[in-house]
């Protein structure tokens, strides 16, 4: 165990990759992205992945890996992200994991959860409601269901919702019943650090993040991928607003005011997940050097039990 997995967490926009750049740099190794949304070589600009430059300054994996018309589940990137982990650690005692995505964190981290097998009957007359009754039935009844996930996931998903409603309705139990309950041995030592910042200052740096990404063309890319609008890689943040922008729903003043607003909710939502580890160690945006120190201290006593 004195190989050790420094996992970078925190919202959306309050520099996890400028911190994991500086790390890497740091202890001279590798970096593996869990954003979920930066796998996907179509979507550049809305996933917010590292520039040229970034790149260049530390090795990155699971970036544009994949292709937005590939199946890809959270339970390959546990399996694909542990072999490139044990790959890594051949050749230095660190490696760094950051991105926004709680889920694929945890899958790293703990394990894929396991979740009971469900009718395919209770799956279509979900998405047959969904179908009629839109995305408001799918919030409404997951959070009458499962109050607990209903804080944390997207509720702008359709797929995640509909996948947690299967399972509630099948087990007659809350999907967030049979999360995280079993924890696979793993062969590195996780060191969680957690940024956080007032609420005013991370949501300004995501005010500014989106007319940064609306300048760089973010209405492009979107309408690039408008025709595969429902492919499950695209129901999120900063595309599903620009589609209905392009079918007439709504002007381009108001899609980019609810791109901010759904970022601000995405980035309490993560915060709501993050904070439930008790063994993440939480610093400002700008405690590099406090960071790197807490890193060393820990790495130390653990080498020396």
């Amino acid at each position: 165990m004195t190989k050790f997995l420094i996992t970078i967490i925190g919202p959306t926009a309050i520099g996890k990759t400028a911190l994991s750049i500086e790390l890497a740099c740091e202890f001279g190794c590798e970096i593996v992205s869990c954003d979920s949304r930066q796998f996907y070589k179509e979507l550049r600009i809305g996933t917010a992945v590292p520039d040229a430059f970034e790149l260049a300054a530390a090795k990155h994996h699971f970036i544009h890996n994949k292709s937005i018309f590939d199946t890809y589940t959270v339970g390959d990137y546990e399996k694909e992200a542990l072999a490139k982990l044990d790959e890594l650690f051949k050749k230095n005692d660190y490696a760094i994991l950051v991105g926004g995505s709680g889920l694929y964190v945890d899958a790293v981290l703990k394990g894929f959860d396991e979740f009971p097998e469900v009718d395919a009957e209770i799956r279509n007359q979900i998405g047959l409601r969904f179908e009629s009754e839109g995305i408001a039935y799918l919030q409404s009844e997951l959070e009458k269901r499962d109050p607990d996930y209903f804080a944390t996931v997207d509720i702008h998903n359709p797929q995640r919702m509909m996948r947690a409603l299967e399972v509630c309705i099948g087990s007659g139990k809350p999907y967030s019943s049979y999360r995280n309950k079993r924890t696979k041995k793993r062969n590195f030592t996780p060191v969680i650090i957690g940024l956080d910042a007032p609420r005013e200052a991370i949501y300004e740096r995501i005010e500014k993040r989106v007319d940064i990404m609306m300048s760089n063309g973010l209405a492009r890319e979107a309408e690039a991928v408008y025709a595969h609008r429902d492919l499950n890689a695209l129901q999120t943040v900063g595309y599903r607003e620009l589609f209905d922008y392009f079918d007439g729903k709504i002007t381009i003043e108001t899609a980019v005011s609810e791109i901010k607003k759904n970022t601000r909710r995405f980035a309490k939502r993560q915060l709501t997940w993050f904070r439930r580890n008790e063994d993440a160690k939480w610093f400002g945006m700008d405690s590099r050097d406090e960071i790197v120190d807490y890193i060393r201290t820990l790495a130390n006593d653990f080498k020396s039990k």
